[in-house]
């Protein structure tokens, strides 16, 4: 049934009616009639009872208010599970796409961040066919500048460059005339990161968006080729810290699935390409390669971090002040003038700069130590590149494959990978508390620290089943929660200065439930995965249905919400009438739960079962 109405006038009155704190949305928390008259299309009255059903009226609305369709009654009607899962794939990957052609190009340059006269535009200079093309886009806007990088920048470039920030140009086609879209996390996230693609990827290949989908490998390889490595996001003030590697994982997630539609050549020069920052970015010694033979996460540059804002780390700056018997103000000034010169806040930032490297941005678990750690999580990311390429090497290439005039085949990348795995045992299993710690290899000890990257392993693959059965049974417990798995567990201490880290208890993100899900299926533990399935999505239906759709960035595991008061807020919770998009990497996890989880608990979901009552037997922190 169709309900053929003046969509703006409809939007107009539901929010007069019923949204009673001003959020232009229809929530719980307002105290409106819960009940509104529409027409239909034979003149009747249907009536909408409801903050679920009213809120998606509203969202109907708002999605269509562009376009000539009606509004279609069984969208408002319609089971959380499966409307979800809808607006997804119909609406919020394409919310979610950018691209530098001319009618995206400002809404991508256009940044808080951005001071001074102009916005800018940077091309790889190698690049002459995309800076052609990009110039060209650009005539009429006399604000924006295309500007060239060479392609091995050193350090004091970047620092330079921090004076006029700027965008840095993704792929182009040249056939198309096009540049080659991408897919950005949400909110104010207006830029393509490293590690969201891989999970977004996994959304968009269950969707079936294919091109979408092969437009993020292609966008990450270029990065690869043109900025030496996948970049934190595609600023200029990130071309000095990459993220976690899962360029190999996202390759076979993606060819694996169309390998009908794609040719050997394809898969030959994306494996060219990982195998090329594998050495490059990874095994780089004495930068992202230690003597242990284990890896690091290292951001590098100096200083303050340019994403952060002006007052992010006073905290820190408060103490060196006192020392120097300065006013915090005139500490900062001079510290980022370089005219104070100090050590020992060097290395703070050094430490810093590592942890947002890391994705985990931030945590008690890496502040002030990460550039001095082996950690669980990089180590089993890294072993499973070397498996999947000797996965590659051997299923598509005969076991021979050229890359800088070597020719490898698939054992010495097993032998690569059994290195890895042999030194992770040596270094960071713990055996008397059965589980992965980072290794502090400055101290020569592990750094204990209950969290869920500490079960990274059993996604890599790399666990022997009395390992992991040893994790499962022993460390998983202290990281469920109600509403899915904490970043670390509630018995880790709170630091000294007090401030809440976003990757620490009671915060749960999407990334870590979606590792750890396939993790423990590839064990054999599906009954737990099922279970942690259940309670993420049981949190994400449940925030949808009270909150007028809103799929967030994070939420608190703890207290089941997504109302956090935490360093950096929680993006995508902040929209007119409905969510922009949701979040890249919440929405993949919804679509790979929905994939996974028995269909007997689909009804639970729609009906917003308590888990506890489902998974009675789960002792929780």
């Amino acid at each position: 049934m169709k309900l053929p109405v003046n969509k703006s006038k409809l939007i107009s009155e539901l929010i007069k009616q019923e949204d009673t704190t001003g959020s232009y949305t229809i929530t719980v928390d307002d105290l409106g009639e819960k009940e509104f008259f529409i027409g239909n299309e034979e003149g009747e009255n249907v009536v909408i009872k409801g903050t679920y059903h009213l809120s998606n009226l509203l969202q109907e609305a708002a999605l269509l208010i562009n376009k000539e369709e009606d509004i279609i009654l069984k969208h408002i009607v319609e089971e959380p599970v499966t409307r979800i899962s809808r607006v997804i794939k119909d609406y919020y990957w394409d919310k979610l796409t950018r691209s530098f052609d001319n009618e995206d190009l400002l809404n991508v340059l256009e940044d808080e961040k951005m001071q001074g006269d102009f916005l800018r535009l940077y091309v790889p200079e190698s690049d002459a066919e995309a800076l052609a093309f990009y110039k060209q886009k650009t005539i009429g806007h006399t604000h924006v500048k295309v500007e060239t990088i060479s392609e091995n920048i050193s350090n004091e470039e970047i620092i330079a460059l921090n004076k006029k920030p700027g965008i840095l140009a993704l792929a182009y086609s040249k056939e198309k005339e096009k540049s080659i879209p991408f897919v950005v996390p949400g909110g104010r996230f207006n830029e393509m990161y490293g590690w969201d693609s891989y999970f977004i990827g996994l959304g968009l290949i269950i969707d079936d968006k294919f091109d979408l989908a092969q437009a993020m490998i292609d966008n990450l390889e270029y990065q690869i080729i043109h900025y030496g490595k996948i970049l934190n996001a595609n600023r200029s003030y990130y071309l000095s810290r990459s993220q976690p590697p899962f360029f190999t994982s996202f390759i076979k997630e993606f060819y694996e699935t169309y390998s009908d539609k794609l040719q050997l050549s394809w898969l030959k020069q994306k494996l060219t390409t990982a195998i090329s920052e594998y050495f490059n970015v990874w095994m780089t010694e004495n930068v992202r390669l230690t003597d242990t033979g284990l890896n690091r996460y290292f951001g590098e540059g100096a200083g303050v971090p340019n994403e952060t804002e002006p007052e992010h780390f006073d905290t820190i700056f408060k103490t060196f002040a006192k020392r120097c018997n300065m006013s915090l103000i005139e500490f900062k000034e001079k510290y980022n003038k370089k005219e104070i010169v100090d050590e020992t806040l060097d290395k703070y930032f050094i430490h810093d700069r590592s942890m947002r490297e890391s994705g985990h941005d931030t945590t008690n678990r890496l502040d002030d130590c990460s550039a001095h750690l082996n950690t669980v999580d990089l180590n089993s990311l890294l072993y499973k590149s070397e498996t999947d390429i000797a996965y590659f090497i051997t299923t598509y290439f005969n076991d021979s494959f050229s890359y800088n005039n070597n020719t490898f085949n698939a054992d010495e990348w097993l032998q690569r990978a059994n290195k890895r795995k042999q030194l992770m045992i040596d270094f960071m299993w713990n055996e008397k508390e059965a589980t992965f710690y980072d290794y502090n290899f400055i101290k020569k000890e592990q750094q204990p620290c209950v969290s869920t990257t500490n079960l990274y392993p059993l996604w890599a693959n790399l666990c022997t089943q009395e390992q992991a059965e040893n994790l499962i049974d022993k460390q998983l417990p202290n990281l469920i929660c109600k509403g899915g798995l904490a970043s670390t567990s509630s018995l880790e201490i709170m630091p000294k200065d007090g401030i809440e880290r976003q990757w620490d208890f009671p915060y749960g993100w999407a990334p870590h439930q979606m590792l750890i899900w396939q993790g423990l299926k590839s064990y054999g533990f599906e009954e737990k995965a099922q279970e942690l399935i259940y309670r993420w999505l049981w949190l994400i239906v449940k925030t949808v249905v009270n909150y007028n759709g809103l799929i967030p960035e994070k939420f608190d595991v703890n207290k089941c919400t997504h109302q956090v008061d935490v360093e950096y807020g929680n993006v995508g919770t902040n929209f007119k009438y409905v969510t922009d998009g949701g979040f890249g990497w919440t929405n993949a996890s919804y679509k790979l739960g929905i994939k996974f989880l028995e269909d007997k608990h689909l009804d639970s979901l729609n009906m917003l079962i308590d888990p506890d009552l489902i998974f009675s037997k789960t002792l929780r922190i």
